[in-house]
């Protein structure tokens, strides 16, 4: 290849720039490669961590798109797609990238892909054909795999699923989940040295807790919330580390009451805004379980053999691996589940677990397609018909 290509990469928040990393290391390695990241929503909110500042202390230089997303009401999120459309739309138009990519099913990369497509800038997407039926993201998801050219899909499973709704087969290609490779690859710190770097003591019982909006449930956030908290209230001896929730409608108020929480149980728990890839993987080898319904307890933690206990239905239709126990959001049965999952018969099974994502390897994977696909042609589309089943 004669030239350059310039590959763009967008980014809303920490969990997402987080999976992307290594790809992001490769990527920026590689002379043929002109990578632009863009750093929006929450990776600018103050009260979420500022996170873009991780993506620069990674040595990559950034391009902040503003994008007012903050677990705040509906109406506000709705309205900050919209200026958020606008930025990305400018911003994208003065780069003029060859590709875009995106990863995952979140508010902010509708806008993004939705800028993609009029401006006509090819777009590939990671983690299409997943589910999650329990939040508005599972169609944000579906909707980014019908205007994405290139797929990333983590399992067979979720290839044949982005076939079904019509995708060429020679542009999807199941590769893996990134999660997977940080696990192989990231430099885990060791129990010491992380529980000073927290001003936190690393003992067992030690659970992580991630509780983020179920935005498809007409409850409000906070009752499921409220039961994971009065569920571990009943057990005095777990020491806990939550991460606050995301900037979905519901998050803020979710992080008032966890902090609020966390306010009352000084010594037991403490609240962190962002982790970080690495403290949050060596935090994650060090526990004893995790708790809550993020999908670091669906695709990280089985992969390094910690049970999971999932609540609700924000994960719902994931694959599930034998090391996850789903729980109802009620504070009995969530704690009966934090129980069996700290038995060591569990433990046990959940260190014997096949993980349903792979074993690595996705960035390169991803990096050589990315490379190798040809560009001309790449925005033009067929839908592409399942064979007719006679009955």
């Amino acid at each position: 290849m004669s030239e350059r290509r310039r590959i763009c990469v967008i980014t809303g928040t920490r969990a997402e720039y987080g999976l992307l990393s290594g790809l992001l290391q490769r990527m920026q390695a590689d002379s043929a490669i002109e990578l632009q990241i863009l750093a929006t929503a929450a990776h600018l909110n103050s009260d979420l961590g500022l996170t873009y500042r991780e993506i620069e202390a990674d040595g990559f230089r950034i391009t902040k798109v503003p994008m007012p997303i903050d677990g705040g009401e509906t109406l506000a999120t709705a309205q900050a797609v919209g200026s958020g459309l606008a930025a990305l739309a400018e911003t994208l138009h003065a780069l003029h990238p060859d590709i875009v990519v995106v990863l995952g099913d979140r508010i902010e990369l509708l806008a993004a892909a939705s800028a993609c497509l009029v401006l006509g800038i090819p777009l590939a997407h990671i983690h299409g054909g997943e589910l999650t039926e329990g939040v508005i993201d599972d169609a944000i998801r579906h909707a980014i795999t019908k205007m994405a050219h290139l797929h990333f899909p983590a399992t067979e499973v979720y290839r044949n699923r982005i076939l079904q709704m019509g995708e060429a087969p020679d542009r999807v290609f199941a590769v893996g989940a990134l999660g997977i490779d940080n696990i192989n690859q990231v430099d885990l710190i060791p129990p010491e040295t992380l529980g000073k770097d927290l001003d936190f003591r690393l003992q067992s019982p030690m659970l992580i807790v991630t509780y983020h909006p179920e935005t498809l449930d007409a409850e409000s956030p906070l009752t499921g919330c409220q039961a994971l908290l009065s569920a571990l209230d009943t057990m005095p001896e777990a020491r806990i580390v939550f991460t606050k929730a995301n900037a979905d409608p519901g998050g803020q108020a979710i992080n008032r009451l966890i902090a609020n929480w966390t306010e009352r149980n000084v010594g037991r728990a403490k609240v962190f805004a962002s982790l970080g890839m690495r403290r949050y993987l060596s935090l994650l080898h060090t526990a004893d379980a995790v708790v809550g319904n993020s999908s670091s307890g669906i695709i990280e933690a089985p992969a390094m053999g910690i049970p999971t206990v999932n609540i609700g239905e924000r994960q719902a239709g994931r694959l599930r691996a034998a090391s996850i126990l789903d729980c109802p959001a009620d504070s009995d049965a969530i704690a009966a589940s934090i129980h069996v999952a700290l038995s060591a018969s569990f433990r046990e099974k959940a260190r014997q677990c096949e993980p349903p994502y792979g074993r690595g390897g996705a960035a390169e994977r991803i990096h050589q397609i990315l490379m190798t696909q040809p560009l001309a042609g790449l925005l033009r589309k067929s839908f592409v018909d399942l064979p007719q089943v006679r009955i």
